[in-house]
C-alpha cells in the first residue's frame, strides 16, 4: 500500500527567496505528497505567496513557535500521513526527484526516520563547506542501536532542515521534545533508536543548505549545544560525548582548508577556541545567570 507523505516547513519572513523554495518543491511533489507552511505572523508575503502557490497554510503566533512543539503539533494534525517530511525555508532540492528518493528509505519498514544530503550553498565559505561534507558525506547508510558503540553521539543524528519521519512511530516513541534549545531532531532519532527503530541517511537525496557563520555566532552556537547537552545528559551517558567527534571534525578541516584554501587555516583555529569555549560554557548553563545565558546563547527567546 502507497504511503502518504506531507511536507512541512515552519516560515517566518522568508524573504525573497521565497518564491524559489516553493517552486522548487512543489515540482517535487509526487502523487501522495502534500505541502504545509506553519508561519509565524510573517510581516512580509510568505504567507501569501505560499497559499497562492497552493499549499496549505496554517498561521500560529510568532511567541508560541517550539522547534520541538510545533512539529509535534503537526504529527498529531497530520494524521492521514503516514510519514512527515520537515524542511526549513532556506533549504533548497536540488531536483524534483530528491523528495522521492528520500520517500523511498521507507520502503524498509524497519526504518523510522530518514534525512537526506546537504550540500553547501554556491556562496559557502570554505568552513562551511567543509562542515557540510563531513557531516552528509556521499556514501547513504542506515543506522541502529548496535551502532552506538561504533559511532557514538553520531548514531542519533538528523537534521530537520530535510528531514522525514514515520509518524505514529516517532508519536509512540514519544515525539520530539516540546522545550529544547536546539537539536529537536537529533533527541526525536535517539528516541527512535531507543524503541528499535532504524535512521536512514539518504545521500542520493541533496539539498542545498548551508550557512556562513561569524566567529561569534558560532561561540553562540555551541554554547546552545553544549546547554542542550547538559539539560539532556542521558544522551550523553548514552551515546558518548561529543568532544571526540568533534577532534575528527577538526583533522578534517584542518585537511580540507590545506587543500583548498590554506589562508583559512588560521582564522579556523580562532573559530576552533571559540567553538570549544561557547560548547565549555554551555555545559555549566546550570550555573549561570539568566540574562548572561541571553547574552551567550544564539536562541536567546529559549531563556525566557
Amino acid at each position: 500500500m502507497a504511503l502518504n507523505f506531507a511536507v512541512c516547513v515552519p516560515t517566518l519572513n522568508a524573504g525573497p527567496q521565497w518564491q524559489r523554495w516553493l517552486d522548487t518543491t512543489l515540482a517535487g511533489l509526487g502523487p501522495t505528497m502534500r505541502l504545509v507552511v506553519v508561519d509565524s505572523c510573517s510581516d512580509d508575503d510568505t504567507a501569501t505567496l505560499a497559499h497562492n502557490a497552493g499549499a496549505e497554510v496554517i498561521s500560529i503566533d510568532r511567541q508560541t513557535f517550539n522547534h520541538g512543539g510545533t512539529r509535534n503539533r503537526l504529527l498529531h494534525e497530520l494524521g492521514d500521513c503516514d510519514v512527515v517530511i520537515f524542511m526549513t525555508q532556506d533549504a533548497y532540492i536540488l531536483d524534483s526527484a530528491a523528495l522521492t528518493i528520500l520517500c523511498q528509505s521507507f520502503e524498509d519498514p524497519n526504518v523510522g526516520a530518514a534525512f537526506g544530503r546537504q550540500l553547501p550553498h554556491q556562496d559557502a565559505t570554505a568552513v562551511a563547506a567543509h562542515a557540510r561534507l563531513f557531516n552528509y558525506p556521499a556514501e547513504s547508510r542506515v543506522v541502529s542501536q548496535a551502532d552506538v558503540p561504533t559511532l557514538g553521539i553520531k548514531t542519533a543524528f538528523l537534521s530537520n532542515s530535510f528531514a522525514a519521519y514515520r509518524r505514529q512511530a516517532l508519536i509512540d516513541a514519544g515525539g520530539f521534545p516540546s522545550h529544547v534549545i536546539l537539536s529537536e531532531d537529533m533527541m526525536a532519532g535517539a528516541r527512535l533508536l531507543k524503541q528499535g527503530w532504524k535512521l536512514a541517511y539518504n545521500a542520493e537525496a541533496c539539498v542545498y543548505h548551508s550557512h556562513n557563520y561569524s566567529m561569534r555566532e558560532e561561540f553562540k552556537r555551541y554554547f546552545d549545544i553544549g546547554a542542550f547537552h547538559s539539560q539532556e545528559a542521558w544522551l550523553i551517558e548514552w551515546l558518548g560525548s561529543a568532544e571526540g567527534e568533534g577532534m575528527r571534525f577538526i583533522r578534517s578541516e584542518a585537511r580540507y582548508l590545506l587543500n583548498h584554501a590554506p589562508l583559512s587555516l588560521p582564522s579556523a583555529l580562532l573559530r576552533t577556541f571559540a567553538k570549544y569555549a561557547g560548547y565549555r560554557l554551555g555545559r555549566y548553563e546550570k550555573k549561570l545567570p539568566i540574562q548572561i545565558k541571553k547574552r551567550l546563547s544564539m536562541h536567546s527567546q529559549f531563556w525566557g
